[in-house]
């Protein structure tokens, strides 16, 4: 009779494409990166002797200048307009976190204009953000 041989199989695993998916990952990464930078105005700090740490997620981030300018997330905004982004994130996290970033040769009324609106919404979770002093 005749006697049925098999032939034994090695597994290979293909390795050719590995470097096409290390491409495609670094890719990946570098671009989620990007996307979760946030939007720093170039300004001088206030300095403080001392500074209490608060949380770093759930903030919304007031940017003023010292020409008045204020700004959210890279866009300029006046008064009203920055009452409706407050009002908009409120509503989406009730907790969230207020910081006023300012420049510290800003005028204080830019400062208070800011303050007066967050005063209207009655919104009490508000830091002033400063630098340590050394």
């Amino acid at each position: 009779m005749f006697e049925l041989k098999r032939k034994r199989r090695i597994a290979r695993i293909a390795t050719a494409s590995m470097s096409d998916i290390g491409f495609l990952l670094l890719i990946f990464i570098m671009l989620i990166s990007l996307i979760n930078q946030r939007h720093e105005e170039k300004i001088e700090y206030s300095e403080a002797k001392v500074i209490e740490k608060t949380q770093v997620q759930k903030n919304l981030e007031i940017w003023v200048q010292k020409n008045g300018i204020i700004s959210v997330d890279g866009k300029v905004l006046d008064s009203q307009e920055l009452e409706g982004v407050i009002t908009s994130r409120i509503s989406e996290e009730p907790g969230v976190r207020i910081h006023i970033i300012a420049d510290r040769n800003a005028p204080y009324k830019y400062v208070n204009e800011v303050v007066s609106v967050l005063q209207f919404l009655q919104h009490r979770t508000v830091s002033f953000v400063a630098k340590e002093e050394m």
